[in-house]
């Protein structure tokens, strides 16, 4: 538990503290790869963080699978809709590894954001940081080269590849599985290369 407030903590630049007391009110609930947090069309209200594994955003279009985002440990879970509008959520939220959340219903997260200064600030870094990954996703999407957003994700979340198929990865980049491998072929021919190429 240390260990998670600590990292939660620095990604959300807060006091940990302040992370610790919020996390004494979340329930840990376990969900195997595969398993999914809510479904597209689905009502799903509670907001939770990320203990351990990897998830990921995704819905149909025209029966395809298109995944939209991609979290980690550390990073914080939920439907948008359901969460912001008491809506049905526009997406399903699915584990890409075998996951430790903690979870906390909106009225009770709330509340704690209600309950002191330090709770309020705790709450406005969390979302403000959601806001600014929310705008880091559409300009990720606005690149014009698929190799750009392929090295960006991997930057963000270099544990990706060892839980995520590729198919998913390809449709978060809007390319085809095809053109991925020809991208990490190129890649890894570049890498081959800078390491064999003797010092000046």
């Amino acid at each position: 538990m240390e260990k998670f407030v600590d990292i939660f903590s620095k990604k959300y630049n807060l006091d940990s503290k302040d992370a610790a007391a919020l996390l004494a009110l979340m329930e840990p609930v376990t969900y195997r790869r595969g398993e999914v947090l809510v479904h597209e069309g689905e009502l799903n209200t509670s907001f939770y963080l990320i203990g351990q594994g990897i998830w990921r955003g995704y819905y149909l279009r025209n029966g395809i699978d298109v995944s939209i985002w991609f979290a980690t440990t550390g990073e914080s879970l939920f439907s948008t809709r359901g969460y912001m509008g008491g809506r049905p959520s526009g997406t399903s939220i699915e584990a890409m590894s075998d996951s430790l959340l903690y979870r906390i219903g909106r009225q009770e997260l709330e509340a704690f954001f209600h309950s002191s200064a330090a709770a309020a600030n705790l709450g406005r870094r969390m979302f403000e940081r959601e806001f600014l990954m929310f705008e880091e996703r559409l300009i990720n999407e606005g690149a014009t080269q698929a190799k750009e957003r392929y090295l960006s994700l991997l930057e963000r979340m270099p544990e990706l590849l060892q839980h995520v198929p590729l198919k998913h990865i390809a449709s978060y980049l809007y390319i085809t599985p095809q053109s991925l491998s020809r991208i990490r072929a190129e890649l890894a021919r570049k890498a081959g290369n800078e390491i064999s190429r003797p010092r000046e």
